[in-house]
Formats: C-alpha cells, structure tokens, sequence
C-alpha cells in the first residue's frame, strides 16, 4: 500500500510548473526546502528546523503546516494572514495575495481563481495545506522523495537534492534553533532526555567497535607478518585486515606497548632474555586515563579520557514566579576524548608531537595506513524551560593551536529524521601530514555502533518506536507496546582523515554489534532482530538480513528468520553469512548472499548451546566461542511443564559448511561449569588465532562444579578454580587440542581464593606471540613462555 501511495504521489507532484499561476510582480526569493512525513523537522535552505506538529498524507497528498510552508517559501510570519471567521489563509507578499480556504478546493492567485483537486483540512489548531499546489503559486517545482519520503520544494530545475544522493546534511544554524529542534523532537518522542544523552537509549556512549576491508568482506586478518625484529609477530584480531582497532596492548615484533593502569608501558620483548621495561610514559597527576593505543613504524597513539572545567552556572531563562521549573545542579565537568600522538623512532625517548581533543565521551576509532580517526559523543544537557548548559562542542588540535576552539552553529550537522539530545564528533588527520589540522565533522545525534570499511564509515542509530497492539478480543487491561524500533544507517566516505556525507538508509529492527554490518563488492549487509523474545504472538522476536546498494536502498530481504529467538552472532565471509540465533537451542544458519537481491537460507544446525562470537577459520570452516547449554523443564502456576535452557560451561565449536545445506559441528570442546566466562565472548580483540601456526589462545576465568550439576531443579555454580590463558594446538584433523594453561596467579592466591574470584591485577587480559615466543600480559606481569613447549622463558614484573 505504501508503494502504491508513492507511486500517486510521484504522479502527482511530477507536473510540469504552470507560469500562470504565478502572482504578477511577487518579489519572494526562490529558497529550497524538504519536508519529511511524519516529522516533525524540515531543511530550509541547508538549515533544520522544528515544526510543533508534522507533515502527513492525505488522498494521495502532502499537508504540511502552512505556517512552517511560508517560512521555507521565505514569507515572514507577518505575510501570513488567518481570518477565523472565514476560515481562510491569505499569503500576501508585496500585495501579490494568493488565498485559500479550509474545505475549499479553490485557489486565488493575484485575483485568478484556481481549481485544486484537494481542500485545505483543518486540524487541531493548525491548518495544513496541499504543498504542491502552495508552491507552484509561488513560482517553485515539486518532487516527491520515495525513499525519505519527503516532499522536495525548490526554484524550477533547482530541487534540494535528496538525502540518498550525496546532499549534504542540513546544519542547525543557530543556538534558538537548537533549541528549537531538540524540544520538537522531545515532544515528538513522548520521552524526557533527562541529563543528556540518547533518548531511548541506556547509555548514549557505545563501546569500541571493530572494522572491515571494502570488498573483502569479514577476511580475517593473518595474526602474522614479516617485520625486522622477530621473524614474525602476531597483531590484534580485527574483524578484516587493512582497517587496524584500537587495543590495551600492541607490539612491532621487538616491543611490546601495554595501558597498565594509569600509564603506557613501553617494554623490549624481543628476544626474550632481554625482556625489560624500555620507557613509561606515566600519566598519574596529569588527569588522563589512558585505554587503548596504536603503535605504527613511527608514531604511537595513546586514547584515553580526560576532563575539565568550563564555562559558569546555568541561567534560567523563565524567572516568572508563577512557574515552578526544576532546578537541576550544572554540570561544569566536561568530559574529553584524548588522541596522544608521540614519536617513537627512539624507545627510549619517546616524544609526544601533537595531541587532538574532542568534548565528550569515545565511542570509537580506526585507523588505515596513516589515516586516523576518532568518534565521541557529547551529550547536551537538555530541559524545558531552561537554557542549555554549555551548548556548543569544542576541540583542540595542536596542530592547529593550544586553544579550544568552539564549533559554530552553521558547522553542526544534523540526521535529519534522528534529532537526540547528542552531538556526534568524527575527527580526521593523517599521521604524514603533521602540519596539516584536523578535519572535524560534528553532528546532532549519536553514533551507537560504529563500522568501517577502507573507504567508508557507517553511522548506525536506533530509532525507538512504539505502537499499540491491536486488541482484537478486547482482553487487554490497558493498550500493550509494541516494539516498532528500526536501525537508521548513515554513510560517510573517508579519504585519508577526511570524511563526506553520502546517504543514509533504514532497516526494521535493531543491530547486536558491529558484527551485524558489513560491506561487500558495493552492497552493505546488516542483520537485524524486531520484536520481543517474551511475547507469544505477532510481535515475537524475529530476524533479519538485509542487503542495501551503494545508495543505501534495500535491494535484497530475508526476513522472520528464527520467530521467538534472537540474534547471538553474526559472521559474513565474502558472498555468504552465518546467523546464530537462541532461545533453547542454538540454530546456526548459512545465508547465501551471491544474488543481493535475493539472500536465501542455505542450510542450518540445531546444537545445545550458543555462539557469542563467530571467527572464520577458511571458506569452508567457522569456530564458535559462547557457552554450553543444560535444558530443563520448569512447572508453571497450571502445573504445566516448560521447558528453559541454562547456560553452564564455555564451549567451542568448529564448524564445517562444506556442503552448505548441511552444517556440521565438526569438533567440540568445553571449558569448566556454570560461571565459567572469557573476555572472548565480547570482545573479540582478547582471540590469538593463526591458522599457519595452528594456534588458538585466549584469557578465560575457570569454575568448576563439585558434585552434581543440578541441585534443585537448577544448574549449580561452579567455584572459582583458575583464571589465565588456554592455549590450543587447532586442526580441521584433530580439532581443539590443549597445549597447555598459563597463569599469573600464585600457587598462595589460589589456596586463598574461595568460591570466586575478582578483578586481581594478575589476571591475564591478552596473549601475543612474536617469534617462537609466547607472551601472557596482565596487570602485574608481562611473562614469555616458548610457544612450543610453554616453559617459561622470562618474566617481567610492572610494579
């Protein structure tokens, strides 16, 4: 039905510009203007701006409100008359008056009357008009915008662009229309930003976020390379080679550069008899928490927090003593995104040469070949009837200057159907070009997950919708919501540390990780889970795949895959993906992706248990990394028996799709018992994989149950027993062999540990090798072991 209604309204507003109906003399300036149905905002010229109520369709026909029409056909608000008693608008610029009148289908224009094929309608208190017969009047062209499902006005031959076709995006302008957009997109919600923050959502700060490889889809890097110091040395596990994340700890193949706690250790590791702390770059006293790094042939880039004070306290706007507002305490602590750029020709003199700063809190960051970028969100604190504290965003790049530069109105962008009381920061520089500044692109909304290609960043954001079930049998006590949440997609195109709007795209449901997005021979891929998991009807959670062209419109679906289950993991290699869903059971599925438009289920495996995490081993080979399930059955208040899965122990699986249309789980392995847990089931950069080595090795906390594995009717917990690296020998002959178990923690910690164990200094949080030399890192040690034998080589302690 919508198809169909686009397709009318294209018919309707493609008619070719009637000069007659242009009033004589009118001295109105052409302007250009979008108006999105259903929204409550609109683009004026390159600028958003708010409506308090939105546009919508009617008999195959847009009505905007025609106040906000004139305003975007340049008419001042004084130029707009309303008679009550007629119930009719005159817009009357330089005494050219064109009138219409609610419920009346004719059209005056400078004293000629017109036939329209629609009314005016009165609604509420406002009064919407047909936009296409309003501006025509006006001497403007009309186009309908199917896929943002927007009405585009504009000067003939001179339509805004739409948003899929490289526009730039609309800029906020002005501090009263910030204000302006955010309280109409409160309203519009339903919902109260509090203290800042993504409406909608409980944490507007995503957690770092992995890359892939434009073209290559999901290829996994070789944890190997040829460099000058070990013969070669294993880098972190990215989700595709080419694009390089962020991680606690990186080495070059002679040294190891570690975050351990306030500082970067900086250690000659290679070889492992000269194992020694080679440089610290200490940053206790100086208000800077350090959290991942970057480590090049030349440079070194330390992230991390810091945060300062600025600006004073807040002033009401409204001081009238018949309104009560709520006061809320200011908050003067600014939150900063820190990139710490330092020279590292000399280990034993490192040197920091410029530092880039972005107001807010890290999302994310890439870097590709000597482009680095970084990505913050900045919450706005926002409340009616108040000013906003500290509206603008600031940076500092040094190389630009040590002041704080405040970005100005006219250069903060917004999405414009997503308007969240956030501001999203992407810096840009090129490592080569020191002298060069950096390229910021600051947006009003939020960036929740974060993904990369060589060539492009993509922006995903949910957009929280509900509806009200339909209560057909007229049971419900109350109307019941109704999960109608979609992901907005919004693509920039990077060019060595510069970034460019593209388009944007939108797809039902939301997205689990990173993971669940993916580039591929032009095409984007994302998965996708709608609905509820609880519910037993309609509005059950279903899954997704959607395939998007270059211009993000959905070319290919596979949708209500799995009802009743949801998305664990997700995997894309080249032309094919694998979906884990789980409810009982762990179904992995294999999507074929060869014809984008249309993905197709191949086969799929029902296994106990399920996979966090999806790491290809070949083209014809997956391991799984999650957690062993035990099903039992539960008496409900009827006596009636449900049946629940429980997680117990980690589980490992190796995969073989083959023959694709029959998955097969190969080889298993599983570790300890209930409480049993690893970083590896999220965060994917704890993984050492080299498939040449054969190699597997990850951190993992150890319980183990004694006695019996349920009591009373529940699986029991195991006691804590050991905390440290499992390191595998892994073959597709002999499947997952254990090597052998590293540990920092003492023979005395363990006697003394009792049922569980905590956050100890001593737990090892990565392992790398470089060499023929294993090395285990923790908060305490930084311990080397012989990759073939595991003896201990060495060991250096980090007080």
């Amino acid at each position: 039905m919508k198809k169909f209604i686009a397709f009318v309204l294209f018919l309707a507003l493609s008619v070719i510009f009637i000069p007659w109906l242009q009033p004589k003399g009118h001295a109105v300036d052409l302007h250009q203007a979008t108006f999105f149905v259903d929204q409550k905002m609109y683009i004026s010229d390159g600028q958003a701006a708010a409506m308090d109520v939105p546009s919508f369709i009617q008999d195959s026909r847009t009505y905007v409100p025609v106040r906000y029409l004139g305003r975007a056909l340049g008419l001042g608000d004084d130029s707009i008359i309303w008679d009550g008693v007629t119930q009719s608008v005159t817009f009357d610029p330089a005494g050219a008056a064109v009138r219409m009148t609610v419920g009346s289908k004719l059209l005056s224009v400078g004293g000629q009357e017109r036939t329209m094929d629609v009314v005016p309608v009165l609604a509420g208190d406002r009064v919407f008009v047909p936009a296409r017969w309003l501006a025509e009047a006006f001497g403007y062209e009309v186009d309908w915008d199917e896929q943002n499902w927007a009405v585009l006005v504009g000067p003939p031959g001179n339509l805004p662009a739409p948003m899929s076709e490289n526009s730039d995006l609309p800029v906020v302008g002005t501090y009263e229309n910030l204000k302006n957009l955010l309280a109409s997109a409160q309203a519009q919600s339903g919902r109260s930003y509090g203290a800042g923050g993504t409406a909608g959502s409980q944490n507007a700060t995503a957690a770092p976020e992995a890359a892939m490889d434009q073209g290559s889809s999901s290829k996994s890097a070789n944890t190997a390379r040829s460099t000058t110091g070990g013969s070669d040395y294993s880098q972190t596990n990215v989700q595709v080679e080419g694009v390089d994340e962020a991680d606690i700890v990186k080495t070059d193949g002679s040294y190891i550069y570690l975050v351990n706690k306030q500082r970067v250790v900086v250690a000659k590791a290679y070889p492992a008899s000269d194992l020694e702390i080679a440089d610290t770059i200490d940053f206790v006293g100086k208000n800077f928490y350090p959290s991942e790094l970057y480590v090049d042939d030349k440079h070194m880039i330390v992230i991390g927090q810091t945060s300062m004070y600025r600006d004073g306290p807040i002033i009401m706007k409204d001081s009238s003593s018949k309104i009560s507002a709520e006061i809320y305490p200011p908050p003067y602590q600014r939150d900063l995104v820190s990139a710490i750029v330092y020279d590292i020709s000399d280990k034993s003199d490192i040197k920091q040469v410029r530092e880039l700063d972005l107001d807010g809190r890290y999302v994310s960051s890439r870097k590709i070949g000597s482009a680095f970028y970084l990505v913050a969100n900045r919450s706005i604190y926002y409340y009616p009837m108040r000013e906003i504290d500290n509206p603008q965003p600031f940076y500092r790049d040094t190389a630009a200057g040590d002041e704080l530069i405040d970005i100005d109105y006219n250069s903060i962008k917004c999405f414009p159907d997503a308007v969240q009381p956030n501001y999203l920061l992407v810096a840009g520089i090129n490592l080569d070009q020191p002298e060069e500044k950096a390229d910021i692109d600051t947006i009003l909304g939020s960036g929740e997950n974060i993904y990369a290609s060589t060539k492009n960043l993509y922006v995903a954001v949910t957009s929280y919708q509900y509806g009200v079930m339909e209560d057909k049998a007229g049971i419900l006590p109350m109307p019941w919501n109704v999960d109608r949440n979609s992901t907005r997609v919004y693509k920039f195109a990077m060019d060595d540390g510069k970034l460019t709007y593209s388009t944007k795209g939108e797809v039902p449901g939301t997205i689990l990780n990173q993971f669940s997005m993916d580039e591929y021979d032009g095409y984007f891929r994302i998965a996708t889970t709608k609905g509820e998991i609880w519910r037993t009807d309609e509005n059950t959670s279903k899954n997704n795949m959607y395939v998007l062209d270059e211009g993000l419109n959905i070319a290919g679906k596979l949708e209500d895959i799995a009802p009743g289950e949801r998305i664990y993991s997700v995997r894309f290699t080249g032309d094919r993906a694998y979906m884990v869903t789980f409810k009982t059971v762990d179904p992995l599925f294999v999507i074929d992706l060869k014809d984008p438009s249309q993905p197709e289920i191949l086969g799929a495996l029902k296994i106990p248990g399920y996979s966090n995490y999806l790491h290809p081993y070949d083209e014809n080979h997956v391991i799984g990394f999650g957690k062993d399930t035990i099903e039992l059955g539960q008496k409900g208040a009827k006596g009636e028996v449900d049946s629940m899965a429980y997680y117990t122990g980690m589980k490992m699986a190796i995969f073989d799709v083959t023959d694709v249309t029959n998955p097969v789980e190969m080889f298993v392995e599983k570790i300890g018992d209930r409480g049993t847990d690893s970083e590896l089931l999220y965060n994917h950069k704890a993984l050492l994989f080299d498939r040449d080595k054969g190699l597997l090795a990850f951190p993992v906390n150890v319980s183990e149950v004694k006695g019996s594995e349920v009591q009373s009717g529940f699986p029991a917990y195991g006691d804590f027993t050991f905390q440290g690296a499992y390191v595998y020998n892994i073959d597709l002959d002999s499947g997952f062999k254990l090597k052998g178990r590293i540990t920092h923690i003492s023979d005395d910690d363990y006697q003394k540990a009792g049922s569980y164990w905590y956050d100890s200094e001593k737990n090892i949080s990565r392992i790398l090798y470089i060499s023929d030399v294993l090395y285990t890192l923790s908060g305490k040690y930084i311990k080397a072991n012989n990759l073939d034998s595991l003896v201990e080589m060495g060991a250096l302690e980090l007080k």
